[in-house]
Formats: structure tokens, C-alpha cells, sequence
């Protein structure tokens, strides 16, 4: 993700938020909750290599779930669940007179099944598959838990912890999905990934992803001239989307990440497939991209089969991931308390550009979400030498403590800054 700003947080956040920070950082119980996150960070390394261990490639989480689910119950959750999706959730209830908010990192890794995810010390970062992303999240999300514990802390507001699955690639946030079709009374959302306290996500790049097949029937390269191809029929499509002119803001793009296709080099071929990725952060922007290239696609078939003066070649067009985009203001209430919680540690928060997270969905039903960094050092996401380094990385969660805690607000100390919907 690129900066897009940085900000004091006086120019958005109310005198309210301010001071609902400051009176939270001067009760004992919360300086307690900000030590034990300092003095935890150790342990909670240790935990983050042990979950990244658990191999967890999208579609299938729930060796990881179940030993999540068990630590969640471990840390003094009730009603710890795992839905029918494969998300774990479990709630940590409030006095019953504040907001509702979910807390999540979420499960899946884009590595498949079988691939090496031992950790390995190298110069005090650790190297594994899924370390960072979404390892440190997961770890978060329980460091955070524990202190609750630790301290004792009575929220207003109830706080349900856990883990999402189908965050990456082809899950298309389905977990996320199915948490808010099934959980009505959410009020807001924050959800954990890696990254320095710093920086704080509050808007939401939408995609649309399609699976598209040209087939006919093919022939012998030289015995068969005249057929129409497949393959040519693809490659009049990327031709033609690789043109495309796209807004620069809203920020509009296109990819054809993976094509397929052919039997040998003398033969014209049957098959030919492609997948194709278009994203936006405005809706409307990213339906007429969508348009203009199912329109080529469309066409392509059409024009190849004129070439040769056939009707062969069909096209089977397939949506296969539909992630919602969305915004809300600079100065919303989540927005306005994440900002005030990231300086109250010490840090100039910095409001990042759109990204791709579970925060998406909850963004796009109009709830108040934010994607928060967990803390320390990190590299090569989604590659195989990608690593974490944990020093000082207690400072992503004491800036998330604040936060939950300027949302749900703290009996006798401060009320909640979330509103209930």
C-alpha cells in the first residue's frame, strides 16, 4: 500500500475523541493493559510461529481454526463458535449499554498445501510463509485478548474476538460475507493485518475477478488452416483490454493475471482460458470497466470467428470473486479514534490508501470498519522468503488497545465514542 496522506490528528478528530483518549491513557488499569502488551511480545511471537506452522492454504483453514478456537477459549472468550463458513469467533461481554464491535485477523495463506512453513531465525527476523501476513494478525488478536484478561478491564461495549477464513485470492472474503449476513447487530469492525501503528486503512478497493474460456474444435496446425483458434481468440482479448484507459483517481485497474491454453505447437487449439482482475475503489467507475471488458470479451469471439468464417468458438465468461468497494470519511468516528489512539502512543498516524481486506465488507454496508497494522517489521508478503521481525512490535497492539477501547468505552471511565446502529 502507498501513503496517500499524512495527517495531524486535530485537523479530523473532535475535542470529544481527543479526550476520551486522554482519559483513558491516565487510568491505571489501561497503562497496566499497554505494559502487559510490551512485556508480552516475546510470548506472543512464540505464538504467532506456532499458529503460522499450522499450513492453512485458502479453502482449507480448519486445522489453523481449531487450534485458534482452543486458544480463544484458553483466554477466557464465552461462547467461542465456529461457523458453518469456518470462521472462530468468540464475545468478551460488556456492561450491555455500549456498541457491538468485532475484532479479527483472519486464517487463510495464499501458500498451498504442502508448502514449507517452517520458521527459521536469520538475524532476528523470523522467515516463514505466512509470518506477517496474516500470522501477526492472528497473534494480535490473542495478545489483546490476554490483556484484557490480564487487567480486568470492564468495557460498555461487548467485543467479539476471532478469525475470518477465504480472506485471500479466490476466498473472496467469503467468511467476512457470511459473519454480517448472519450477524445483524454489528456496529463496527476492525480488522488486523501487518503493518507498522502507524497506518491506519479506512478505504476499500473493490474487484470483480472472472474466469473466461474461449473452446472449439480445434485441429492440426497445417492440415486444418482455416479453423478458427482459441487461443487466437484470447489473445484478440488482451489485446484489446491491455488498451483500456483507466482514471487514474478513482484509482482503476486491470490484469490479466493467468492464461492457459493449447496442446502443441502444431496444433490449433481447442481451449484457451485466462483470469482476469479488475479493481476500483468507486463502484460505479469499476461497473464500467467491467462493461467495457465483457464487451471485448464478447466481441473477441465474434471477430475470430468472422476471420475464418466460422461460428466455432464459443465463450464461457465465469465470475469468480466479487469484492465490494466502499469509503467512509476522514473524520468518522472510527477513523477519528484510531487516528487519536495511533498519537496517544507516540506515533503521526498516517490514513493509507485503499486496500483489499476483510474491512471491505463491512465499508461497503455502511458500517465503520478500519484495517489496523499489528506492529513490527515485515517483507515479501505472499512469497516464499517472506518474513517478521518482532522487535518493538508491541506498539501496532497498544495502539489497537487504545482504539477498542475509545469504541466500547470503559465503565466509570470513559463512554463509548462507536454509536450503536
Amino acid at each position: 500500500m502507498n501513503q496517500s496522506s499524512q495527517n495531524s490528528p486535530r485537523e479530523f478528530v473532535s475535542d470529544l475523541t481527543l479526550q476520551t483518549i486522554e482519559d483513558l491513557l491516565k487510568d491505571a488499569k489501561v497503562q497496566e493493559g499497554l505494559e502487559f502488551l510490551k512485556q508480552d511480545n516475546e510470548f506472543t511471537t512464540k505464538e504467532q510461529i506456532e499458529i503460522t506452522e499450522i499450513s492453512a492454504p485458502t479453502f482449507e483453514e480448519e486445522e489453523r481454526g481449531l487450534d485458534y478456537q482452543k486458544r480463544l477459549v484458553q483466554y477466557g472468550l464465552t461462547n467461542v463458535k465456529t461457523d458453518d463458513q469456518g470462521n472462530v469467533f468468540g464475545i468478551r461481554e460488556g456492561s450491555g449499554n455500549g456498541p457491538k464491535l468485532v475484532v479479527c485477523a483472519h486464517l487463510d495463506t495464499v501458500f498451498p498445501a504442502g508448502t514449507d512453513v517452517k520458521a527459521k531465525h536469520i538475524d532476528g527476523k523470523i522467515f516463514a510463509p505466512g509470518i506477517a501476513d496474516d500470522g501477526r494478525g492472528l497473534a494480535a488478536v490473542l495478545t489483546l485478548l490476554r490483556a484484557f484478561e490480564k487487567t480486568g478491564i470492564h468495557t460498555m461495549g461487548d467485543i467479539i474476538f476471532g478469525a475470518t477464513v477465504g480472506e485471500e485470492g479466490l476466498g473472496d472474503l467469503n467468511g467476512v460475507k457470511a459473519l454480517f449476513e448472519n450477524n445483524q447487530s454489528i456496529d463496527g469492525f476492525i480488522s488486523i493485518e501487518p503493518g507498522s501503528p502507524e497506518r491506519i486503512t479506512y478505504l476499500a478497493t473493490g474487484s470483480r475477478r472472472y474466469s473466461v474460456t474461449y473452446k472449439g474444435q480445434g485441429g492440426h496446425s497445417f492440415g486444418d488452416f482455416g479453423k478458427p483458434s482459441a487461443i487466437h481468440a484470447l489473445g484478440r482479448a488482451i489485446s484489446k483490454i491491455s488498451d483500456i484507459q483507466t482514471p487514474v483517481e478513482p484509482k482503476t485497474t486491470f490484469n490479466v493475471g493467468i492464461i492457459n491454453g493449447g496442446t502443441s505447437v502444431n496444433t490449433i487449439s481447442a481451449s484457451a482460458e485466462m483470469l482476469l482482475d479488475l479493481r476500483s475503489t468507486s463502484s460505479e467507475e469499476l461497473a464500467k470497466l467491467e462493461e467495457k471488458v465483457l464487451t471485448i470479451i464478447k466481441k473477441a469471439a465474434v471477430e475470430e470467428n468472422e476471420r475464418w468464417d466460422s461460428d466455432e468458438i464459443q465463450v464461457e465468461i465465469t465470475l469468480v470473486g466479487d469484492r465490494p468497494a466502499g469509503s467512509q470519511a476522514k473524520d468518522s468516528t472510527i477513523v477519528q479514534v484510531a487516528l487519536a489512539s495511533t498519537a496517544g502512543i507516540g506515533f503521526e498516524p498516517i490514513l493509507t490508501s485503499p486496500s483489499s481486506t476483510d474491512s471491505n465488507v463491512p465499508i461497503s454496508l455502511g458500517i465503520p470498519a478500519v484495517t489496523l497494522g499489528g506492529g513490527g517489521d515485515f517483507g515479501g508478503c505472499h512469497t516464499l522468503e517472506e518474513f517478521y521481525d518482532p522487535t518493538d512490535a508491541y506498539y501496532g497492539v497498544q495502539g489497537i488497545f487504545l482504539t477498542i477501547l475509545g469504541l466500547v468505552g470503559v465503565e466509570h471511565v470513559t463512554q463509548p465514542l462507536l454509536p450503536k446502529r
